[in-house]
């Protein structure tokens, strides 16, 4: 999936669109961003995009993204180079792609992220799947199983998933007020 692909763009992005009253502003700031992340490099944008789009996914796992998820995601993307204007738009359209196309790309994308990262790059981003999944509170038994296919598919040792999904162990809501002595 290319990354303008993923943008939603096309031949004509640079053209001007038909004036439409009260969204000619809104419209020129995408346009700005939209700009911007064209400027990146090609293997960057893909790699963001592919970032964001598992990052979904992983919120999505609920089949619910909450506000608190998406401003985890646009952390994420900020602290790997977006700017924030930048982070919010990339988000928001990896949220689009999930939520309509995710049953098809998610294994997809997240190999194809995979082959174009090294190994500190896909603990990265597991980490930041976990960290998403727990943002609001918990990590639900759905989101379990995503974070569990997501680290199959990035092809991280069973050994390291597990050290990691033991850091997490207080947010699994399955734990959560459980009191063998109760």
């Amino acid at each position: 999936m290319s990354f303008m692909r993923f943008l939603g763009g096309n031949a004509n992005a640079g053209a001007p669109a038909p004036e439409r009253p009260g969204i000619a502003a809104e419209t020129e700031a995408v346009r700005n961003i939209v700009a911007r992340l064209e400027s990146l490099p090609l293997e960057k944008a893909r790699f963001l995009a592919g970032m964001a789009y598992v990052l979904a996914r992983a919120a999505n796992a609920d089949m619910e993204i909450t506000e608190v998820e998406t401003q985890t995601i646009e952390s994420v993307l900020v602290a790997s180079g977006l700017d924030e204007s930048q982070a919010v738009l990339v988000a928001e359209m990896a949220k689009l792609q999930e939520r309509t196309t995710g049953e098809t790309s998610d294994y997809l994308v997240t190999r194809e992220f995979r082959d174009a990262s090294n190994e500190a790059q896909q603990l990265s981003l597991l980490r930041a799947c976990f960290d998403v999944a727990a943002a609001d509170g918990g990590i639900s038994a759905m989101e379990s199983g995503t974070l569990d296919e997501i680290a199959n598919e990035l092809d991280i040792d069973r050994e390291q998933a597990s050290a990691m999904r033991a850091e997490f162990a207080d947010k699994f809501t399955a734990r959560l007020n459980y009191r063998p002595d109760a």
